[in-house]
């Protein structure tokens, strides 16, 4: 009889909690006041637990960053059911609502993207400025969109858009030439960014992952965009089962060109249109796609240089006279068709079916007549004639049709992936370069002209590549705490250099029972860089003329990589905090070394190095004002290499890195509102052209800038409460003055090296924009 009276007492309560948009919330915490009955939801927001019965019993339901709800049961008993929905912890200022600081269990964080509405951008690219701002990120061009991440390439950076891995043109050589991304910022809803230990579900790529994913509007949306750079117009639709979305955008950086030293007509256009179409027959299928199309043309008719250089002591000036033009075009088409089928809540399989096309074109003939003169003496150190030729084309098409899986069964993310691709490149290109110093010709032989640079490339590739991966993602609790892991693998394999990889990876994320502010990360690893086009690109010297044939020996860059991180979330001010630190080293092997000009990657074409990258990053997140995001991120880094038993410091060894991100509002209003961005990276190690690493022995200054954005809310209708005649289509209208370099600092993008009979050389930096005022306009309807 006492048996069955227990059993009696004990209720069964399950359910499920979600948020506001109707997405699970894990790791939530289901507890019985004044019982000992608690529990935390699993991956999908589910939880069960066991609890005593009374007249009245409360269940609290609470995770950080949601509104608490507690639910009141009277005289529960048996087994019960209760679906719980939080809504997000706010401060509401009108503008915006800043959300708690979210918590992260592995290297992937997530960027809001409600900061690149209004962001001060150079560049038109605002997704890959905003994540040049994190920690361990950094730029030295703020012409160009790239980025380095913890000591590696723009090429060692995978970029993926709905699960589609995307590409960029490859005979970009300069941040002038650089057009619009691939990634729309107006259509993107979220943003996840790893910079270092990433699952196995992403490609073979050192560095980083930038995931996007693309927005599917519930409603009529759109707005226009426009300034002195360029202009944008963004349309979204949505009709029960069905969505879509375009973009068009518009850019020209003429208006920066103009304050570049260098002195002519620059002429860059560059427009690009991109579609989302969503549909959704029922809950068990859903039929996505997005087209891209883009067209890129930079044409440039130099007249004249001026650039003065050195130091207080001992300037130096050069000036040129230009004759002669650039033009480049680049025209790039992606498109990618996905099938999802749900068997379940908790199991997809996808079919994905992606294409991308380049053709590309870079042909220059310029001649500049130069002067360089010691100006504190009035003596001529140099003059004479250099010849620039370039005719450079490229066609690229790649295809890849890939299949996922994924099962969900409690406390697991399981999933599985297989990948074909088919890659057909073909290049056509030859370069050269005569100096003329002083009526000799650089090399000077005495009885003849020669070349100082010579190339001549024409190759073909086509080849084949797979890829399958598998993780799972395992998430429990104990008395210790909350644990994520994450452990997984991936195998490919080349048929250009008949290369089979193997690349297995975990990572462990736990938030300690003691302190629940602490989150603590630790991930591992071995990741290749597979091959690309240029990294096969290996020359063959005969005199002076050197011809470029493709390596089919060359292999994959290999690094192990450790990353130790955490968390600590705390209040300042009664407001939201977060302050991160990861510690990483990578041990590098296979390494293909390279020069960086400019923008512009030149492979050794083969692996000859093997090396290391270590540093610390720190980073402080938080509403620094009341209702609006800002962050300080400072890193420290040390990458070497080593070839032929001699280390040398990587092409991209940058010793220190300080980016700010604040944001403001003006006191007793939120219709004004100031955005800063600001940077302080360590120079890049240099040397003189087409000369091997041991003359890398120069470094850059650092490269030091500050932009700084000023914006005014001119209507604000969210609420659509004014219905007047034309306003009542309205939703914001926003109007903005940005300051690009607001302290005109002169920094440098790359050298221009000038020798004279005497193989005495001379680095002439080539200096970047400076101090530019834009103005700006957005309307949301």
């Amino acid at each position: 009889m006492a048996l069955h009276v227990a059993a009696q007492d004990k209720v069964k309560l399950s359910g499920r909690v979600i948020d506001d948009e109707q997405n699970p919330v894990l790791f939530a915490v289901v507890k019985v006041d004044g019982q000992a009955a608690g529990t935390t939801t699993d991956l999908q927001g589910r939880y069960q637990l066991e609890f005593s019965t009374a007249d009245t019993v409360t269940v609290s339901f609470s995770m950080i960053g949601y509104v608490t709800k507690k639910k009141t049961l009277v005289r529960p008993k048996g087994s019960l059911r209760l679906n719980i929905t939080l809504q997000t912890q706010s401060i509401d200022m009108g503008e915006v609502t800043v959300k708690e600081v979210r918590r992260q269990m592995n290297s992937t964080q997530h960027l809001n993207a409600e900061n690149l509405k209004r962001l001060p951008s150079t560049t038109g690219n605002a997704v890959e400025e905003l994540v040049a701002t994190q920690a361990g990120v950094s730029t030295h061009n703020e012409l160009s969109s790239q980025y380095n991440v913890r000591g590696g390439s723009f090429d060692e950076n995978s970029v993926y858009i709905n699960g589609v891995e995307v590409y960029r043109p490859m005979l970009i050589s300069s941040g002038q030439q650089e057009g619009l991304s691939v990634i729309n910022s107006d259509m993107v809803e979220s943003i996840n960014f790893s910079a270092g230990g990433f699952d196995a579900k992403y490609g073979d790529k050192m560095s980083s992952v930038l995931d996007i994913t693309y927005k599917k509007p519930k409603k009529f949306e759109a707005s226009v965009s426009a300034s002195l750079l360029g202009a944008g117009l963004y349309v979204g639709y949505a009709k029960k089962n069905f969505s879509m979305t375009h973009g068009v955008r518009y850019k020209t950086n003429q208006y920066m060109l103009g304050s570049l030293e260098t002195k002519g007509e620059y002429s860059p256009r560059f427009l690009d249109y991109q579609t989302y179409i969503s549909w959704s027959p029922n809950k068990r299928w859903s039929l996505d796609f997005i087209g891209n199309i883009s067209q890129n043309q930079y044409d440039f008719l130099p007249t004249n240089r001026q650039t003065n250089f050195g130091t207080m002591q001992d300037v130096k000036s050069f000036r040129v006279y230009f004759d002669g033009k650039e033009e480049d075009l680049f025209r790039t088409l992606f498109g990618t068709l996905s099938l999802s089928h749900s068997f379940t809540d908790r199991t997809k399989l996808s079919l994905l079916a992606s294409a991308f096309a380049t053709k590309e074109r870079e042909t220059y003939d310029i001649q500049g007549q130069y002067w360089l003169d010691e100006t504190n003496t009035t003596e001529q150190l140099g003059v004479g004639t250099y010849m620039e030729h370039a005719r450079n084309y490229l066609d690229a098409n790649m295809k890849s049709l890939k299949v996922l899986f994924s099962h969900k069964p409690k406390g697991h993310d399981i999933q599985t992936g297989l990948t074909w691709k088919h890659e057909i490149i073909d290049e056509n290109s030859r370069e050269w370069e005569m100096r003329d110093s002083a009526g000799y010709s650089i090399p000077h032989t005495g009885n003849r002209l020669d070349l100082i640079y010579n190339l001549k490339s024409s190759n073909r590739i086509s080849s084949d590549r797979l890829e399958l991966f598998g993780q799972d993602t395992w998430r429990f609790t104990n008395s210790h705490g909350i644990f994520s892991l994450n452990y997984g693998a991936r195998l490919s394999y080349w048929s250009w250099n008949k290369e089979w990889l193997f690349s297995p990876r975990v990572s462990l994320g736990i938030i300690p029972s003691f302190n629940e502010d602490f989150t603590f990360r630790i991930a591992t690893g071995l990741y290749y860089q597979a091959p690309f086009y240029k990294e096969l690109r290996d020359t063959v010297t005969t005199g002076v003329s050197t011809k470029v044939h493709l390596n089919r020996n060359i292999r994959s860059q290999r690094s192990f990589q450790v990353v130790l991180g955490g968390d600590y979330k705390f209040k300042l001010m009664n407001r939201p905090f977060k302050f991160t630190t990861e510690i990483y080293y990578k041990a590098l092997s296979n390494l293909i070394p390279y020069n960086v000009d400019n923008v512009k990657i030149v492979y050794y074409g083969g692996n000859i190095a093997s090396g290391y990258t270590t540093g610390i990053d720190f980073k402080i997140f938080g509403e620094f004002v009341e209702g609006t995001d800002s962050w300080i991120s400072f890193s420290l880094m040390k990458a070497q290499q080593k070839v032929d038993g001699k280390s040398f410091p990587q092409a991209t060894d940058q010793r220190y890195n300080l980016n700010f991100f604040f944001s403001d509002f003006f006191p007793g209003t939120t219709r004004w509102k100031m955005t800063l961005k600001a940077s302080i990276a360590d120079g890049l190690p240099f040397g003189p052209p087409h000369t091997g690493l041991e003359r890398m022995v120069f470094r850059a200054p650092a490269y030091k800038r500050v932009d700084i954005g000023m914006s005014y809310r001119l209507l604000d209708n969210e609420d659509g409460r004014n219905q007047k005649k034309f306003i009542r289509h309205l939703r914001n209208v926003w109007l903005g003055v940005d300051c690009f370099n607001l302290f005109d600092i002169s920094n440098v993008s790359s050298y221009y090296w000038v020798t004279d009979v005497t193989n005495q050389q001379y680095a002439v930096p080539n200096y970047l924009t400076g101090r530019q005022i834009n103005a700006r306009i957005l309307i949301e309807l």
